[in-house]
């Protein structure tokens, strides 16, 4: 049981019933997560906005499964067990490469991203999420040099950026609130990146 309140899709009254028929998965499921903002669906709202955006945008250039990639190493460093495994299960469907995906979560596992079935540019992706989520003081233009010196455009290091920032800040809703994967189901995501405005998870 989280540890506030939570609304039921059943008992979602005229203002929360309409955000949850667009977040929602099979057979009404919605996300604990997003159940969390129940209380002020405008925080909902916002939340799913910048979720959709950062990961599920079709103005994105970095490959999804990479971006996924992102979120559960940025989970695991801050020990958020709901996001990576909600996370890692959407990377594993989105990759369909279940050996790469298996050697991914071991580096990730093992804190070893050396280890990682990545190219270099995507481990200087990971160790920039790694410093923004352990030392964000510490940050400092070097790596973005790096970042850039290793193929990614500007738009790409911001793609990078807002990826682990908002895991997070979604990391810290879910352990600030008590939210567990109980009856969730796992790897949904709302995957019509053509049209930013449409949440429906599948």
């Amino acid at each position: 049981m989280p540890w506030i309140k939570v609304v039921a899709y059943e008992d979602a009254d005229e203002k929360l019933k309409p955000l949850y028929d667009r977040v929602k998965g099979p057979n009404n499921n919605v996300d604990n997560i997003m159940m969390m903002h129940s209380l002020r669906p405008h925080s909902m709202e916002g939340h799913m906005a910048i979720y959709k955006y950062v990961l599920h945008h079709h103005d994105n250039t970095i490959p999804k499964w990479f971006l996924e990639t992102l979120g559960v190493w940025v989970s695991a460093l801050n020990e958020c067990n709901y996001c990576v495994e909600h996370h890692f299960a959407g990377l594993k469907r989105l990759l369909r490469d279940d050996k790469k995906s298996a050697l991914i979560r071991g580096a990730i596992d093992t804190n070893n991203i050396d280890a990682a079935p990545l190219n270099v540019a995507q481990k200087i992706a990971m160790e920039y999420a790694r410093q923004l989520t352990r030392d964000p003081a510490g940050m400092g233009e070097e790596i973005v040099k790096r970042l850039r010196a290793a193929g990614y455009t500007d738009g790409e290091i911001l793609e990078i950026n807002q990826v682990s920032a908002y895991f997070s800040y979604a990391n810290r809703t879910v352990l600030g609130l008590g939210c567990s994967t109980k009856g969730d189901i796992l790897g949904l995501s709302p995957n019509k990146n053509d049209d930013p405005n449409d949440w429906n998870h599948s």
